[in-house]
């Protein structure tokens, strides 16, 4: 098959690409810009596009499929040719279907969690040599795309992402899957700038359950309210599977799951984790996978990446660094780190980066977010906000969201990267939340102080 990609440098985009190279097929693609490590990886395998830009040319009756990423836009000159050509066009969860029609498919959704239980799954499937399809949202250790797919292989297990399909697609891609197995983690509101209101939120994940083929299942978190009120009321005719955080405790430092075998020490830690790995188990159990093999090969899962990433540590210190930005993700993180370390004082670094975080009324949602640490410092650049082209956000704004008096806002790169350095972090942990770059800081400078 010969497959064209429109936006081809996209984290996903890239990697599905590289899955279609690996099975065989004829692979080109377009971009006006295309950032590391989609570049680097691209180019090992002769995807690069020889120059950036958007070529109509690419565009031939001969081609097989063109997939639209996000990022072009409806009116991209290569878009315009495939539909004048009648070319067939693809979103990239709409191919991931096409390509896995025949296959059970295992979709893994939620507000928060959906990245790390995705990469329990796999990591357990992996370490019993069973092979599966898969995407998922982050690079893992063992896998060398975040994109695989075959002919054979009977199982496809999907990171079911709410957000919108393509510039052409304003559906959210999971409820393209048409899962046989699916598992629903957490409802917690994000993508305003999509879903402008609650309800209209919680709606997508109605749809997500009543999507789910019939005769299939719903594995879901009981102790998440909005969840439980979106699987109880589906009349969709499913098998009901509620899942629940399961006993653990903590002990120097150490987080111990308890199992039929007894306290048994994991690699994760955190209460939403723990919660995690208790739906990971279930699915894997209904993938085939018997409860003492599950324990066996969780017990060596060190987490996603960017998701709770231990990137520095010394005799009295350590660092993290974590994905979480929506309210409900840096609660979660935040506690779970403090928990994990009690006796140390907690430093919580959060960025302000995304759409949703600079909008006036979403910001209430992070009221309490950083209470579980002693240190809060809010770091956000007005020159972001600029750009997304909404109103100016104020330090004032930001204390209020958050209601705690001694919260740190900085809003300058150069003064927040000082304050980084200056500060004195003997038996402390540092936490990093951003789905940004913190204006640019050099976390590897700040490893080599840390570590000495």
């Amino acid at each position: 098959m010969q497959i064209h990609f429109i936006a081809i440098g996209g984290s996903a985009m890239h990697n599905l690409a590289l899955a279609l190279e690996h099975k065989g097929y004829t692979v080109t693609g377009s971009d006006d810009v295309i950032f590391e490590p989609s570049k680097s990886r691209l180019a090992a395998k002769g995807l690069l596009p020889e120059s950036f830009g958007w070529f109509p040319e690419k565009i031939h009756e001969k081609l097989d499929a063109v997939i639209l990423g996000m990022h072009a836009k409806a009116d991209n000159p290569e878009l315009l040719k495939a539909q004048e050509l009648g070319v067939a066009i693809y979103s990239y969860p709409e191919f991931l279907y096409e390509q896995s029609k025949n296959k059970t498919r295992v979709v893994i959704g939620g507000s928060h969690g959906k990245t790390t239980i995705t990469s329990m799954i796999l990591h357990v499937l992996n370490y019993h040599d069973k092979q599966v399809d898969y995407m998922v949202g982050a690079q893992l250790d063992g896998f060398e795309r975040m994109v695989h797919l075959t002919e054979e292989n009977d199982f496809i297990v999907l990171e079911g992402d709410e957000y919108l399909s393509s510039p052409i697609d304003r559906r959210p891609k999971f409820h393209l899957y048409q899962p046989n197995i699916a598992l629903l983690s957490g409802i917690a509101w994000d993508h305003i700038n999509v879903f402008p209101t609650f309800e209209n939120y919680v709606s997508q994940f109605q749809i997500f359950v009543d999507s789910i083929v019939k005769g299939g299942s719903i594995t879901y978190n009981e102790e998440d309210v909005e969840v439980q009120k979106v699987v109880e009321a589906s009349e969709n005719a499913i098998r009901k599977l509620p899942y629940h955080t399961p006993n653990y405790k903590v002990e120097d430092g150490q987080t111990l799951l308890e199992t039929p075998e007894g306290f048994m020490p994991i690699e994760v830690f955190g209460k939403h984790n723990l919660s995690n790995l208790a739906g990971a188990k279930w699915i894997c159990q209904n993938m085939g996978v018997d409860e003492d093999d599950f324990y066996e090969a969780i017990a060596t899962f060190k987490g996603a990446s960017k998701r709770l990433e231990k990137i520095a540590e010394s005799k009295t210190s350590v660092v993290y660094k974590d994905f979480a930005h929506s309210p409900s993700k840096v609660a979660a993180t935040t506690r779970a780190v403090k928990e994990q370390y009690p006796q140390r004082k907690l430093i919580a670094y959060l960025e302000l980066h995304t759409y949703s975080s600079f909008n006036p009324e979403f910001l209430k949602e992070y009221k309490g977010a950083l209470d579980a640490a002693d240190v809060a410092v809010v770091f956000y650049l007005p020159e972001s906000v600029a750009i997304k082209k909404l109103a100016a956000v104020s330090a004032t704004q930001i204390a209020d969201a958050f209601q705690r008096s001694d919260l740190e806002i900085h809003t300058n790169a150069d003064a927040f990267k000082q304050y980084v350095f200056e500060q004195d972090y003997d038996n402390s942990v540092l936490l990093f939340m951003s789905s940004g770059n913190y204006g640019g800081l050099d976390l590897e400078t700040l490893k080599l102080k840390i570590e000495g």
